[in-house]
């Protein structure tokens, strides 16, 4: 399901705009977009989820243009949303919550709608928890709570806003790949500030900066972006004063400091290859 955004404007007041002139085509299949906190990412997911209108602009979402109620209503047919937080009810069970869910979506049919559920528990590998009640999940188990629930009826397009936030390193590994799955048959659109979820699941991104895009192409264009930037410094002093620390590791003469840079940071510097966070922060302090 392809998505085309054209001038697209979200202000509050006079002075302060979320979104301010985005231009994007977002093409089937799993794209990345990130930003940093405050970037307009989110703003812009609720406006594609049809809970936010615009100040300005237009946005088609297959075909159907979010500027009318038709195509609003059209788009929210056919959409599946994990937002930032997903209010659960702590009392309820995965499949009773699921089961809610579902019949606000309006899936009528109780056997249909026992079937749908018991085959999202079992995708995102919660069937044995199915009947624990969600105050005892822990975060990456909600989280997958909240992608089944944004699954129930099978959408073409799935929007992500940030779904791997404060989740362990084995969870995190976990919804990235259930994401990428679900790609093969749809638009999955991912907002996230956390590079490496681009990195491991997206093979075109986005970046935003206080709402306006800043790089639009492949994982591998936006790492190319950092190329004679980046630098090693090994120091058992501070890090150089000039550039972006990305890292800073001990080492047996002091420290070993990554920095994005224009420039060599210290007569010491030695070049290295960049990876996409390099890219990314190239990109982004430009």
């Amino acid at each position: 399901m392809r998505i085309e955004i054209s001038g697209l404007t979200k202000a509050y007041g006079q002075k302060v705009f979320a979104l301010d002139g985005l231009d994007l085509v977002v093409p089937t299949g799993m794209f990345g977009l990130l930003g940093a906190n405050g970037a307009g990412k989110t703003t812009l997911m609720r406006i594609l989820a049809g809970i936010l209108r615009p100040s300005s602009g237009q946005v088609t979402v297959g075909g159907h243009d979010m500027g009318t109620g038709t195509g609003r209503t059209a788009v929210q047919r056919t959409l599946g949303y994990l937002p930032q937080d997903l209010g659960v009810y702590p009392d309820l069970t995965a499949r009773q919550f699921l089961d809610y869910v579902a019949l606000l979506k309006g899936m009528d049919d109780r056997s249909v709608r026992r079937r749908r559920v018991g085959e999202l528990l079992e995708v995102v590998a919660l069937t044995a928890h199915a009947d624990r009640r969600l105050r005892g999940f822990s975060g990456g188990m909600r989280q997958r709570v909240g992608i089944a629930q944004a699954l129930l009826a099978d959408p073409q397009l799935l929007i992500v806003d940030e779904p791997t936030a404060g989740l362990d390193p084995e969870e995190r590994i976990r919804f990235r790949t259930l994401l990428s799955q679900f790609a093969d048959r749809r638009t999955v659109l991912l907002s996230t500030h956390i590079v490496d979820d681009i990195a491991q699941t997206c093979r075109e991104v986005a970046v935003l900066a206080k709402g306006k895009l800043i790089f639009r192409g492949t994982v591998d264009e936006l790492t190319r972006r950092a190329e004679g930037r980046v630098w090693s410094v090994v120091t058992d002093g501070p890090p150089p004063a000039e550039g972006t620390v990305v890292s800073a590791l001990p080492h047996e003469n002091g420290m070993r400091y990554r920095i994005v840079s224009p420039t060599a940071p210290s007569p010491q510097a030695q070049p290295v290859e960049p990876g996409l966070e390099d890219g990314y922060l190239a990109t982004a302090g430009r």
